[in-house]
């Protein structure tokens, strides 16, 4: 399996009279970019706003974030999901490199949005702050959702993938810049040097534990809780084959833009046919009932050591009961003689002292953490707010609580509320410490 994608790298967005990227500027026609919004008659107003880096500027509240990009040949962008289903990961798939579509709440926000700060300490904590980022600021009539904690945002967050592949196709008959090539060749066609290095999958755990569908992270359009832990090509999940759900703490959220740009992934990619044989993506997801925890590691060890995986990196999407699930299948594939690392946040309290993972095990030796979720964090005010400010605190904000939003602007709150502060596929500028 080969993927191209060509990379068309973004130096400013501004809007004007026609769609169309120039000498590192993307345009946009507004009025004919919120055509696309609104062919979702539940959206009942929306704005399109820029928010650049370095700028006094806080969004919140962010349900999702999506790369701009246009399938070019072999195949269709969010395939089950906002296009006809077909196989993604391979053809030519073009990106607008350095911009995002987020999707942000006009007026009400829930337990897992978040906040972006473009400058200052905030921005420090999330890597979308470094992008041009393009706001889709929206109401809905999903008036059933408003006082509800766990909210699916479907018509927003469909309407930014939307709004993603419209931006994307400015560029479809133009040459790229560059290009990156993935090749994924079936086990069994692949050289005999490459075959005796050690053999190493990817173990993807995504967030699933809503039991009623629309909340959960969506393979081919298919609800993650409903299915077991499958074998993917890393090609797949980088072309858009896995989106984002709506559900869990922000700062734990791997978002659509991150899946498709998953740095761990193209990291192993890398790798492959040098220090190891990158045998694939097990797609695994995060249960609730003992039961299901059980049985998705099983699976998951079943497919690792049927591939003759020696190594294996896992990446949890969340944390808290999820824990369970990270370690069980930590336990089984250490049991089954394969070295696992493990990537994921902690929840350790504010004064970092508390327990990291609801559960533990003596054979999860080697875990990156990528951050304190319990992180408390005290931030200026900006000068231009996008979206509702008062979400924050109103809403059920994992990261804020009633008092959050100060009369001057300035807020408190815990990394908890940040927008994929603690994403687990590799996608921030923190450091890792050891200590």
């Amino acid at each position: 399996m080969k993927l191209e994608v060509g990379n068309f790298h973004v130096k400013d967005v501004i809007f004007g009279s026609h769609t169309s990227f120039h000498n590192g500027v993307l345009t946009i026609n507004k009025e004919e970019a919120l055509k696309v919004v609104y062919e979702d008659e539940r959206i009942r107003s929306a704005d399109i706003v820029l928010a650049k880096p370095g700028e006094s500027v806080r969004i919140t509240p962010v349900k999702e974030a999506v790369e701009p990009r246009y399938k070019v040949s072999g195949g269709v962008m969010f395939p089950g999901v906002t296009n006809k289903l077909t196989q993604a990961g391979h053809g030519r798939t073009h990106a607008l490199k350095g911009t995002s579509v987020l999707a942000v709440g006009e007026r009400w926000g829930g337990f897992q949005d978040g906040l972006i700060d473009m400058s200052g300490p905030g921005a420090q904590q999330t890597y979308f702050s470094e992008l041009l980022n393009i706001c889709l600021v929206a109401d809905t009539n999903e008036d059933f959702e408003k006082n509800e904690q766990q909210k699916k945002n479907t018509a927003l967050r469909w309407a930014a993938m939307r709004l993603a592949e419209y931006l994307g196709s400015c560029v479809k008959d133009l040459e790229p810049e560059d290009m990156d090539v993935y090749r994924h060749d079936p086990l069994g066609k692949r050289m005999e040097d490459i075959k005796n290095l050690p053999g190493v999958v990817y173990v993807l755990q995504l967030q699933s534990q809503m039991l009623e569908t629309g909340y959960n992270a969506m393979v081919y359009g298919w609800d993650a809780n409903r299915m077991v832990p499958t074998l993917m090509s890393p090609n797949e999940l980088l072309d858009g084959a896995v989106v984002s759900g709506s559900f869990m703490p922000s700062s734990s959220k791997i978002s659509t833009y991150q899946h498709v740009n998953n740095e761990v992934v193209k990291h192993l990619l890398k790798e492959h046919g040098r220090s190891i044989n990158f045998l694939g993506v097990i797609l695994s997801n995060l249960n609730v009932n003992l039961e299901e925890k059980q049985r998705s590691a099983l699976f998951v060890r079943q497919i690792a050591t049927n591939l003759g995986a020696t190594g294996a990196v896992i990446s949890e999407e969340g944390y808290g009961n999820p824990d369970s699930d990270f370690i069980l299948v930590y336990n089984e594939l250490e049991d089954a003689g394969i070295k696992v690392v493990g990537i994921t946040n902690e929840c350790t309290g504010r004064d970092g002292k508390s327990q990291p993972l609801v559960d533990l095990s003596d054979k999860a030796n080697a875990i990156v953490s990528t951050g304190n979720v319990s992180q408390y964090l005290k931030l200026a005010p900006m000068e231009t707010v996008i979206g509702d400010l008062e979400a924050l605190a109103r809403d059920g904000n994992s990261g804020g609580w009633d008092g959050s939003v100060k009369e001057d602007g300035s807020i408190e709150m815990e990394n908890n509320g940040v927008f994929c502060a603690d994403s687990s596929s590799g996608n921030h500028y923190k450091t890792v410490v050891e200590y």
